[in-house]
């Protein structure tokens, strides 16, 4: 009888054995077998390159799979590349908007199957369909450059502004915060206001239009620094570069080697790299059981002039 005890003790400390072992293993491969999707709105511009990158490669020393989707900032290539990642079984999402308005049915989509979206940059119109949106406080960011503009226009003169996408929030909360200082000084006068949707060769050809119509401006103001240096490009062409003041938004490496030159004026440094990494990290600690995230996290945007360019490089401040 007491053999007997002893075989059903030594059974039942087996079972336990075995069951802890394959919960621990069952574990450790549900952590290690995760993906992570990175979903872009386009890969034609270097911001968004670091962008994509530095979330990507976040995620994958957090020990998760990657892989990035670009969307060519069309609404119905994000759509597949939402679809794409869902059906090959992605866990999270980290998102760049191509559109605030058109997004959010992808962003839900993805919501609906389970997986957390964390947006990047750009937002959605939406306040319970992402996790968490991790933003660049881009009024703000504008607010600074348009008392610098002010400052260096001498409150006076005829300007441009070239906008971003119509339909991404970050162009309109640029322009407004730009508006919201410039438009209290009379004597500056917008002669012109053109979208060239966040694009460099765009902006170059906006910025040749607008010379025809209006060659006696005094400064441009870019939704971004792509626009910039397009507005510039045009602006050498037509050998107006020493008389006309050029102001972006971004902090891109070849702006910066702009400012530093005394090319562009100024620009708003974003800091990609923070937005990426924060991204990631939220979607790590959503895996680890973490349901409590901000539904917007704004990131500081800092003004870069001639004056303190020496301390930033593209994309972020010096080490």
């Amino acid at each position: 009888m007491r053999y007997l005890t002893v075989i059903k003790q030594c059974s039942l400390y087996f079972l336990v054995v075995v069951v802890v072992l394959c919960g621990c293993r069952s574990g450790s491969d549900q952590g290690r077998h995760k993906k992570v999707a990175v979903i872009v709105s386009t890969l034609n511009n270097p911001w968004f390159v670091v962008l994509a990158q530095t979330a990507a490669e976040q995620a994958k020393s957090l020990g998760y799979e990657t892989k990035i989707f670009d969307s060519q900032n069309n609404t119905a290539i994000e759509a597949d590349n939402f679809e794409n990642a869902i059906s090959a079984g992605y866990n999270a999402i980290l998102f760049n908007p191509t559109d605030a308005d058109g997004s959010v049915s992808n962003v839900l989509e993805a919501k609906s199957a389970g997986i957390p979206v964390f947006c990047m940059d750009r937002e959605v119109n939406s306040v319970d369909a992402a996790t968490s949106q991790i933003l660049s406080d881009n009024y703000s960011g504008c607010v600074a450059i348009g008392k610098y503009f002010v400052e260096k226009l001498n409150k006076q003169g005829k300007y441009v502004e070239i906008l971003g996408l119509v339909g991404d929030n970050n162009t309109w909360n640029r322009s407004k915060g730009f508006h919201s200082v410039v438009d209290f000084f009379p004597g500056l006068t917008m002669v012109a206001q053109q979208s060239a949707d966040f694009d460099r060769n765009k902006a170059m050809e906006v910025m040749e239009s607008i010379l025809q119509a209006h060659p006696d401006i005094n400064a441009v103001f870019c939704g971004n620094d792509a626009m910039a240096s397009g507005a510039y490009q045009a602006l050498v062409a037509s050998g107006k570069a020493n008389d006309i003041k050029v102001f972006g938004f971004d902090g891109a490496q070849d702006v910066i080697e702009s400012i530093q030159n005394k090319k562009i004026m100024a620009t708003g440094m974003q800091f990609p790299k923070v937005m990426a990494k924060t991204a990631a990290i939220y979607a790590d600690e959503y895996f680890k059981g973490k349901r409590d995230f901000p539904k917007k996290m704004p990131v500081a945007v800092e003004l870069v002039t001639q004056e303190n360019v020496n301390d930033y490089t593209g994309y972020g401040k010096k080490e």
